[in-house]
Parts: structure tokens; sequence; C-alpha cells
């Protein structure tokens, strides 16, 4: 009924289907990368070798995605041959057959779908695109399979690097029952080498690593759409003509501090960063504290910037360091939307690099987004978290435009 040898499958695939006996099974990468035909097969197995105890579910945003991402393709012939005939399903129904097995079809828009899990028992479950989901809906979901040996299995491309499936599972693999397998368009063998190359010449920057890559990073709303790593992030730094720093104060929030130059190749770096965090350290610092820290950061490090540019609401901080001899401090321009415009203009020219030892930096560029919220009002403002390095940048940034406005005249 099943024959995997007459299917253009890749190893990747391959190996997916038959590793996928883990609770949590999860393909996730690009678009057209082979992720959701590998699943689907892995499925179907498991359904052909499921016990008669528990339910047996596929969930999606809709029921309209569910029959067009998960049922069509497996009712379609040229994919799977004689097994697309045991898929049976009337459109509009809330069950479908497969093979011999009625199969719960629930759709999950909003919160108020994890309604319609309470009180199952299920022993499967297949989840398309699950960053659609709520994630109440997930978590219910995972609480509802409670048979022995139950599996769920599910795909989705990339959101946020900060959305709650990457952060509390993907990332998490090594502490859950969870197997996951990333897809990149290359990874899909049935597409001929042309499509691959005129699809990826369709996408730069975040789009590009999002699409093509599977990478999890922010595309729509971001605030650096221009972002990208491989362009962007070097290991490398040239002599640096001279400094400046930026520092963005917290006290329950993180306080980051980082250390701008200007390159002798006529481009400025990122070169350090300090970073305090006193909720995941439990401990919290004084402006004092704080002063002494940074100094000793730059003492180590051999730099003394021709300015450091302070967190203008820090009043009380920025005291403290001109108390302590601390030369050139000074307030930073706070003004959000042309500090950003100064950070974006650099970026896209290619004349700010950062370092990749600026792992708080490298970590927030990526999901800094504009506020969905903010724009519906009208205002162009970036949503308040993991932007602590992100500000700091942007005062040493937008505080020094008159110092480095020239760059941008220069060929990138």
């Amino acid at each position: 009924m099943l024959d995997l040898d007459r299917l253009p499958l890749s190893r990747k695939q391959l190996t997916s289907i038959g590793q996928a006996t883990a609770r949590i099974n999860l393909w996730h990468g690009s678009v057209r990368s082979g992720k959701t035909i590998a699943s689907l097969l892995a499925f179907v197995i498991a359904i052909a070798t499921a016990g008669p105890s528990g339910l047996i579910i596929i969930c999606g945003r809709s029921l309209q995605t569910i029959e067009r991402n998960v049922l069509e393709p497996l009712q379609d012939r040229a994919l799977f041959g004689p097994l697309a005939r045991h898929i049976v399903h009337t459109r509009g129904a809330t069950t479908a057959v497969i093979l011999g097995r009625t199969v719960h079809l629930i759709g999950a828009a909003d919160a108020r779908a994890e309604g319609r899990l309470r009180g199952l028992t299920a022993q499967l479950a297949y989840v398309d695109e699950a960053t659609l989901l709520p994630e109440g809906f997930w978590t219910q979901l995972l609480a509802r399979l409670s048979v022995p040996g139950a599996r769920l299995f599910a795909t989705t491309n990339p959101d946020s690097p900060r959305h709650w499936l990457k952060t509390g599972y993907i990332d998490r693999a090594g502490e859950l029952n969870l197997r996951a397998w990333h897809f990149r368009l290359a990874d899909n063998p049935s597409l001929s080498p042309e499509y691959v190359a005129d699809l990826t010449a369709e996408y730069v920057g975040l789009w590009r690593r999002r699409m093509i890559d599977g990478a999890w990073v922010v595309a729509e709303g971001a605030v650096y759409d221009m972002w990208d790593e491989a362009r962007h992030v070097v290991a490398e730094l040239p002599p640096m003509r001279r400094y400046w720093c930026g520092i963005d104060y917290g006290t329950t929030n993180p306080f980051a501090a980082v250390l701008l130059g200007e390159g002798v190749d006529g481009r400025l770096y990122v070169t350090n960063e300090w970073r305090h965090d006193s909720r995941a350290k439990h401990r919290s610092m004084t402006d004092a504290q704080y002063s002494a820290a940074v100094r000793s950061w730059l003492a180590d490090l051999t730099i003394s910037p021709e300015w450091t540019f302070i967190d203008p609401s820090a009043a009380s901080f920025s005291t403290q360091m001109w108390q302590d001899g601390h030369a050139g401090v000074a307030r930073a321009r706070n003004e959000v939307v042309e500090g950003i415009r100064s950070v974006a203009a650099l970026l896209a020219a290619g004349r700010l690099l950062v370092h990749e030892s600026c792992t708080g930096l490298l970590d927030e560029l990526p999901g800094y987004s504009w506020d969905p919220k903010a724009t519906e009002r009208g205002d162009d403002a970036p949503i308040k978290s993991d932007d602590h390095s992100a500000d700091a940048l942007r005062y040493a940034v937008h505080s020094t435009a008159h110092e480095w406005r020239h760059l941008l005249t220069l060929a990138a």
C-alpha cells in the first residue's frame, strides 16, 4: 500500500520518517522543502501500526487549511499512489477516514479552540503550521496525548526566534522527548535546480533566511529587514581609529553596553559588548556597581571611548559615571525612529558590522520588530521587548551621526 521506494525522497526525509518515534516529532523549515511529505508519511505509518485505543486528531489553523495542507496531499495519487484511495473525506466534514480509522479534524484559530480538546484521550495527533496555533491549544493537546506511546507530529515554517514553539520546545529538544528536523529549500529533491535558483533569487536579507534557509528570524515587521548575518557579522576586526560607547540602563531589565569603533577601512564595527541581566543572575546592581563594572570592562579592553552615550532616562547613573571620573559622559540622542533610520542606513550600505562575540546584540537584532498595535494607531514604534543591546547600539550610532555620515557616500 505504501511504497517509499517509488517516492523521490531525500535522505533527510527518509531519516526523519524512520526516527519519528518520540512523543513530539517536529519538521520545521522553508517553504517547498519537503517537510510536509515526510511528516505525512510518518503520520500515516503511525496510524497503520497504532492500537485501537485513543483518538486520532489532525489540527490546523482552520478546517479549510487542514483540507488544503493535509488531506488534499494525502489524496494525491501522484504523490501517494494506492494509499490515496484509503483517505476518505467529504469537504466541510469534521472527520475523515484514514486507513479505516476515524480521524477528528480540529481548527484552532484562537484560544477558545482549547475547549474542543478538553475531555479527549488521544493516541496520535498531527498539527499543520504549529506556530499559527495558540500556545494554550498546543499545551492542552499535549496533555490529551495520554495513551501509552502517544505521539504528536507537527510541521511549521519558521517564525520569530522568540516564538514559544522555538524557545519552549525546539531549543529544549535535549530536555524533552522531542525530535526535530530542519529543512531548507535545497533539501527537496523533487524541485528542479532552475526553480530553486529562481526562488532563491527572489528573496534577500531576512526573507531569504526565512523562506529559503528556513531560519527562525522575523521577516514581517522587522525593524532592520536588511539584516543578514552572512553579510553583517564578522569574525575578525580591522584596526580602529576611534571608539564610542552606548549604554542602555536597566535594573530589573538587562543593562547593556556596546562599543562602536570606526575602522581604518571606513566602516563602523560593534567590537565588544557588556551585559548584566539581574533576573537571570538573581543579583541586582547599584549605580556605583554598574559604573565600576563598565569602567573595569573598558580598562580590560584598554579602550577609552571618545564619548559614552547613556540612556537619557538614567540620570543618576550618568551622574555616578561622571563622579567616578569617566571621561566623555553624554546624554544619548533618543529620537527612536530617527535613531533606527541611522542604524538601518548603515546596515543597508554595508557600513555597520558586528563582531561575532557580541551575542546579546546578535540575539536581539533579528527579532527587533515594529509594534503592530502602534502601527494601528498610526505610530512608528518598535516592540519594547528584548531590545536592550539594540537600544545601546542606537544610542551610539545616532549620537555620532555627524561623525560618520560621510561614510554612506562611499561604495559599500
